[in-house]
């Protein structure tokens, strides 16, 4: 009997006291199973992403931070990368950045006409490419005053729905502060400002965000982040609408192309005419897909995010490697994701170099309707 009263008195005692608790933690900090690393560049960055029909993709590798050796264009398939269009038309190619793909296949390319370590002012290009043939068949050149000598190309798409041979939307974001959209004619090559210095195409005052575990500020004088006015721009699936977003600042904003593409619109009415689309994150990279869904690559989450034809938002991966996730590309069922660790540049700390190198291809499989 003793031993009996002294068991209930212990597991009376044991159910009085509270368990031992695991403190739960933010789960947004558990990566994302769908996600996974295709490739890894030990050298060059990796930026513009797109998908040829042959199941190739072209991959962008920029020389205005780094001056590197290897392609400044390529093709990457199964973990290798060749020359695209091939190694002869290199010399052609700057500093190739943005990479789209019109709706008749023809690849555009914006190069920044720039290296690092140059002094004088970009002389940006645009550039078409026949993928069949893998000859250049298109070279625009941007010249004053639809540029500026702080002017810094990009991001581009092509709206072939304008203009004779179609038009094309080049974002600047600008080195100082002469941010705008650059609207080209394909058939022309002329190129014009629109909406330069406009508060939908500019960094937001007194942006912050952190960045490797750091708060920074918006500071065009001493930048400590990968930072800047408009950057991302992609088209609605039917190309009615343009959107596109500052880097450092949160809100997407759009403008009907029919309005962009038109010379004749008074910079007033083009103002007017452009609609708040509400907040989307820090977003750098841009996709459209064929439902009009939108994705953005979220600098301070680590992320992708999808943006409903009805506003709402899904976080559809994250994962503490995506560091300064870049450009996206959308293929049947999964994202593309270039990763280049630009806020780690010298650049952002005053010359201290924080990349941790490879820099990264990454395949995002898409959740099931």
């Amino acid at each position: 009997m003793r031993r009996q009263m002294v068991a209930w008195a212990l597991a009376s005692a044991l159910a009085m006291t509270p368990a031992i608790a695991v403190d739960s933690i933010d789960h947004g900090t558990t990566p994302t199973t769908n996600l996974v690393v295709a490739g890894r560049f030990p050298g060059a960055q990796p930026s513009g992403v797109a998908a040829l029909p042959d199941g190739r993709l072209l991959l962008s590798f920029p020389r205005s931070a780094e001056n590197h050796g290897g392609p400044r264009l390529a093709a990457w398939h199964d973990g290798s990368i060749t020359p695209f269009p091939n190694a002869p038309d290199q010399k052609h190619f700057i500093s190739p950045l943005a990479i789209t793909i019109d709706g008749n296949g023809r690849v555009w390319m914006i190069d920044e006409g720039t290296v690092a370590g140059d002094k004088g002012a970009p002389t940006p290009i645009l550039f078409g490419i026949d993928p069949a043939s893998g000859h250049i068949v298109q070279t625009i050149r941007l010249h004053t005053p639809a540029i500026l000598p702080d002017t810094h190309v990009n991001d581009v798409r092509i709206d072939l729905t304008h203009g004779a041979q179609g038009t094309a939307y080049v974002s600047d974001m600008s080195l100082a502060d002469h941010p705008a959209l650059l609207v080209i004619d394909l058939a022309t090559g002329a190129a014009r400002r629109v909406l330069a210095g406009d508060a939908s195409v500019s960094a937001d005052p007194g942006f912050a965000m952190e960045v490797d575990g750091q708060m920074h500020r918006y500071d065009l004088k001493n930048p400590q982040m990968a930072q800047g006015n408009v950057d991302g721009v992609t088209l609605s699936a039917d190309s009615s609408r343009l959107y596109w977003a500052p880097l450092s600042g949160r809100r997407l904003y759009s403008a009907p192309t029919a309005l962009l593409a038109d010379p004749g619109v008074p910079a007033a009415d083009l103002k007017a005419a452009v609609r708040d689309e509400g907040e989307v994150g820090v977003a750098d990279g841009m996709a459209t897909a064929p439902d009009g869904a939108l994705y953005f690559t979220d600098l301070e989450r680590h992320a992708v995010v999808r943006r409903a034809p009805d506003g709402t938002l899904t976080m559809i991966a994250h994962d503490p490697r995506l560091i300064s996730p870049d450009s996206l590309a959308l293929v049947s069922g999964a994202l593309w994701l270039t990763v280049g660790q630009w806020s780690r540049l010298p650049g952002f700390h005053d010359g201290r170099d924080l990349q941790e190198k490879p820099y990264l291809l990454v395949r995002i499989t898409l959740p099931k309707p």
